[in-house]
């Protein structure tokens, strides 16, 4: 195998939704639905896996809590019961074909314990082995302003830059508590950037002292968009941290790992020509089933 050639990607969709309760009590926000271009009512996490699929991805890694699994597999791996089936349209019945084929794609990764997006992340280590990887949100969907999608532009630069990539969108000061920033020097303007900080949800006092990039507006910064191209080396900051019990807001997090592996190793920021849809809020879910459609 090529040393750039990307092959798995790694979507953790273990977390407890607690922005969505009390919905998420008898639904996953990973299989909240969402009405795409086509008109088609279907779950967050289709959309996100088949953005994957759409940039080359042949495996696809699915980190779950145990007791989640049966759902999951559920939706992608198991067709519908033969008298449910024959009720489908001949459109449906064809779709319902194409999920089997998709499932064939998936694993399913357990998180024994909910200890935050870092462990989670982590738990794909023995499924992804040596190779780098396609991280990917369980609750952002995107629209690409170009002919590539977003998940294969970066997949495009990780191939042109041999590491690691964050994908990154400008985002207003005042949205930057929901958010991972980053801030370097331009490779290429307002496309590529050398990254020199990853900061987690940063304050806007901090983030005008220390996160402007050069050449942006005032109170503009470059926050993540929600898809990484890892090397494995992640691996071995994660493990680190969580054999020493490193901690932030209680959980194993992946931004300080994210910068570990920035010092060893660099890290490449590529500004997405597209759009993020973040589905794990009450209100940005709303706009989402209002905008998704139609960009």
């Amino acid at each position: 195998m090529q040393k750039n050639q990307v092959r798995k990607a790694v979507i953790p969709v273990a977390g407890f939704g607690t922005r969505l309760f009390p919905a998420t009590k008898v639904v996953k926000k990973e299989l909240f639905p969402i009405i795409d271009r086509d008109g088609r009512a279907k779950p967050v996490i289709l959309a996100i896996i088949e953005e994957a699929i759409s940039a080359g991805i042949t495996e696809v890694g699915i980190v779950v809590q145990p007791d989640d699994r049966e759902v999951f597999e559920d939706l992608l791996k198991n067709p519908p019961k033969k008298e449910l089936f024959k009720k489908l349209s001949p459109q449906n019945q064809e779709y319902s074909r194409y999920l089997e084929d998709l499932g064939s794609k998936i694993t399913f990764l357990l998180q024994e314990e909910q200890l935050g997006y870092g462990h989670a992340v982590y738990c794909a280590k023995d499924w992804v082995k040596d190779e780098p990887f396609l991280l990917m949100l369980g609750d952002h969907v995107y629209a690409s302003d170009i002919k590539k999608s977003c998940a294969g532009q970066v997949l495009d630069v990780y191939k042109q830059v041999n590491r690691s990539v964050v994908s990154l969108t400008t985002t207003p000061a005042e949205n930057l508590h929901t958010s991972g920033c980053v801030t370097g020097t331009w490779q290429e303007l307002n496309s590529i950037l050398e990254v020199t900080q990853l900061y987690e949800k940063p304050t806007i006092e901090y983030a005008q002292q220390h996160l402007h990039v050069e050449g942006m507006v005032e109170n503009e910064f470059l926050c993540i968009f929600g898809l990484y191209l890892l090397t494995p080396k992640i691996f071995d900051f994660l493990a680190e941290h969580i054999n020493q019990n490193l901690r932030e807001r209680g959980e194993f997090q992946l931004t300080s790992s994210l910068d570990r592996l920035r010092q060893e190793e660099g890290i490449t920021g590529y500004v997405v020509k597209g759009k993020c849809f973040d589905t794990g809020l009450p209100d940005t879910y709303r706009q989402t089933m209002i905008d998704f459609r139609n960009f």
